[in-house]
């Protein structure tokens, strides 16, 4: 019986060893099980010695299946909250290589980093998860012409942004909705990564504070100096 379940784990781990490698996002492993189970196999030459090296934490758990699946998750939040920060501080610390390079290979702010994603520009897409700006779309009811602004909470008050009931407008507010709600919908559609980043760190706040919380990696040199095209998220008439 335990020869069987440990072939399992060896295949497993081979298996395992493969999607490490192919995947950029995965940094370490983490192995739960009974004392016995979390021990052993990884210990002998049934588990893929390739992966011993990215064993972050080894666990106990008292059951098995989606609950024992769940109780490890709850075990490991320390670790993988530690996992979480390293990797934002090493995304901002090369974010903050790249502005101080100054080789037209970042973005911020949010008018260059919409013309620039809109370009397909952009690599990696970096947003500051408690962003506070709406995306809105509206529309002309009398030439149906689309409109997409992007307002903070200070703009979102001031009505002549907006239609209201209390003021006569040929404008209607289709759909309303978080930027960073919308990224994590579509950022797909520009050809990008996206990374969202809390001020947590020093490397965070300092970066919510200098870059309006909103920036990217870009993939070629850009120069935003040159980028004059009408903002497609004005309003223009």
């Amino acid at each position: 019986m335990f020869n069987i379940i440990f072939i399992e784990i060896k295949e497993g781990s081979r298996t395992c060893y493969k999607a490490f490698y192919r995947s950029s996002n995965v940094v370490g492993l983490i192995l739960a099980g009974s004392v016995y189970f979390k021990t052993e196999p990884s210990q002998s030459d049934l588990f893929d010695l390739r992966l011993q090296a990215k064993v972050i934490k080894a666990i106990d758990v008292s059951c098995g299946g989606e609950n024992g699946f769940n109780q490890a998750i709850e075990f490991s939040l320390e670790i993988l909250s530690d996992v979480k920060s390293v990797q934002e501080k090493y995304l901002i610390g090369k974010f903050l290589e790249e502005a101080s390079q100054d080789n037209g290979k970042l973005v911020y702010g949010l008018d260059d980093t919409m013309k620039v994603l809109e370009m397909g520009a952009i690599q990696t897409l970096i947003i500051w998860e408690d962003l506070d700006i709406n995306r809105y779309v509206l529309k002309n009811i009398k030439t149906d012409e689309i409109i997409i602004k992007h307002l903070n909470k200070e703009q979102q008050g001031d009505q002549s942004n907006l239609p209201n009931s209390t003021a006569s407008s040929d404008l209607e507010v289709e759909d309303e909705k978080s930027l960073l709600e919308w990224f994590a919908d579509e950022y797909q559609q520009f050809g990008c990564l996206l990374e969202i980043f809390t001020d947590n760190s020093e490397e965070g706040s300092d970066s919510c504070r200098g870059f309006g919380g909103i920036g990217g990696i870009v993939r070629y040199q850009v120069d935003t100096r040159s980028l004059d095209e009408p903002e497609i998220y004005e309003d223009s008439e």
